[in-house]
C-alpha cells in the first residue's frame, strides 16, 4: 500500500478530525505542474541547471504556501494537545482531583500513556508525510527547492520535529518508565529514546523514522552546565531559566514574558524568542533524577541568587512607592 493511501486512512481513522497534510492534493498540484512542464530541450536545461524552472506555476504560490499553512496547523495542534497531556501528568493538589473529578485522570497513567502514543504517532506519521511530499517536489522539478523550504520552515519553527513539546514526551517517556518499572511492565511511547550522560554532558536522544535521530543537547550554552530549571525559547535553544533570564536582560520577578522584543538568543542571535519560551517541567524532573548530586548543588546555589534577586526587585519596588 502506497503511502499517501496508508496516511489518508491513519488520518481518517482519528476520533477527532486532526490538522494534516493534503497529501493528495499536493500531489495533485504536482501532476497538474507536470503536466504544464516545458519541452524536452528546456526540461534537459534545467537538469543541467538543477534549478527549479522559472515562472512555475507550483512556485507561483500554490504548493508552498499550501504546505507550509498546513505544516502550521499540525505543529500548532501538536503542542496544545501535548500541554494538556502533560499538565494532566504534572497535575497536583486541587488541580488534581479536579482532573480526577472530572475522570480525565487514572491512578495507572494509562489513558495518559495512550493519549501520549497517539501523539507521537501524529508527529512522526505528518513528518515523514511532510518529507515525502518535498522529496517528490524535488524530483519533479530536478532541483533542491524542497530542502530549501524545509530550511526555511526550520528558521521559522513549523517543523514538528523540533517541537520543545516533542523533547517533554521524550522525557514524559523516560520518567514514566522509571516510575513504573519496580511494579509493572512500563509502556513506552517512543522507540529508543533514552537520556545519555557521556563525559558529564547529558543529552535525550531518540531514534525515529529512516535512520533520522533526534539529539538534544542539555548543556547550557551560557553557564556551560547541565541545563537546571530548563527553558525552550522559540528559536528551540534551550538554557537554565536563571541564565535564559540573565541574557533577556530581565529578573526572575519579571520573567522572561516581559523581556525587550530586541532581544536576542545568545546562540542564533534570533529576535522575539523569550515571550513564547516554554518551562521543560517534565525534563527537569528527569535530571533531577539522574544528576542527583549536582542538582542539590545547584539547587542551593539558585536558591541564594533567587532571594538575592527577589529581595532587590522588592527593595526597588519600594524606592519607587516613597518617591526615594
Amino acid at each position: 500500500m502506497k503511502f499517501c493511501k496508508k496516511y489518508q486512512e491513519y488520518m481518517q481513522g482519528q476520533e477527532k478530525k486532526l490538522p494534516g497534510v493534503g497529501f493528495k492534493k499536493l500531489k495533485k498540484i504536482l501532476k497538474r505542474c507536470r503536466k504544464n512542464s516545458p519541452s524536452q530541450k528546456l526540461l534537459n536545461a534545467t537538469l543541467a541547471a538543477k534549478t527549479c524552472p522559472d515562472q512555475c506555476p507550483v512556485c507561483d504560490g500554490t504548493f508552498f504556501p499550501s504546505l507550509l499553512n498546513e505544516m502550521s496547523d499540525v505543529v500548532g495542534c501538536f503542542n496544545q494537545r501535548a500541554q494538556k497531556l502533560l499538565e494532566l501528568h504534572l497535575a497536583s493538589g486541587f488541580r488534581k482531583y479536579f482532573f480526577w473529578i472530572k475522570g480525565r485522570l487514572q491512578g495507572d497513567h494509562t489513558a495518559l500513556v495512550e493519549e501520549g502514543k497517539d501523539l507521537v504517532t501524529y508527529a512522526l506519521v505528518n513528518a515523514i508525510a511532510i518529507r515525502k511530499i518535498l522529496k517528490k517536489y524535488d524530483k519533479i522539478h530536478y532541483s533542491k527547492q524542497g530542502q530549501l523550504f524545509k530550511s526555511q520552515v526550520q528558521s521559522m519553527h513549523k517543523e514538528i520535529l523540533q517541537s520543545p513539546w516533542l523533547c517533554e514526551l521524550m522525557a514524559f517517556d523516560i520518567n514514566l518508565r522509571e516510575t513504573k518499572v519496580k511494579s509493572r511492565k512500563a509502556h513506552a511511547l517512543f522507540d529508543g529514546c533514552s537520556l545519555t550522560i557521556k563525559d558529564g554532558k547529558p543529552s535525550l536522544i531518540c531514534e525515529l523514522f529512516d535512520s533520522i535521530k533526534l539529539d538534544v543537547d542539555l548543556t547550557c550554552s551560557i553557564c556551560l552546565d547541565t541545563v537546571f530549571d530548563p527553558v525552550s525559547l522559540t528559536c528551540g535553544h534551550i538554557f537554565c531559566y536563571i541564565c535564559a533570564c540573565s541574557a533577556a536582560s530581565v529578573s526572575i520577578v519579571n520573567g522572561l514574558k516581559s523581556a525587550d522584543s530586541k532581544k536576542k538568543c545568545p546562540l542564533c542571535r534570533e529576535d522575539s524568542v523569550y515571550e513564547g519560551a516554554v518551562h521543560l517541567e517534565e525534563l527537569n524532573i528527569l535530571l533531577g533524577r539522574s544528576c542527583q548530586e549536582y542538582w542539590e548543588q545547584r539547587l542551593e546555589t539558585e536558591r541564594v541568587e533567587r532571594i538575592k534577586q527577589i529581595k532587590e526587585h522588592w527593595d526597588s519596588q519600594c524606592r519607587a512607592f516613597m518617591g526615594v
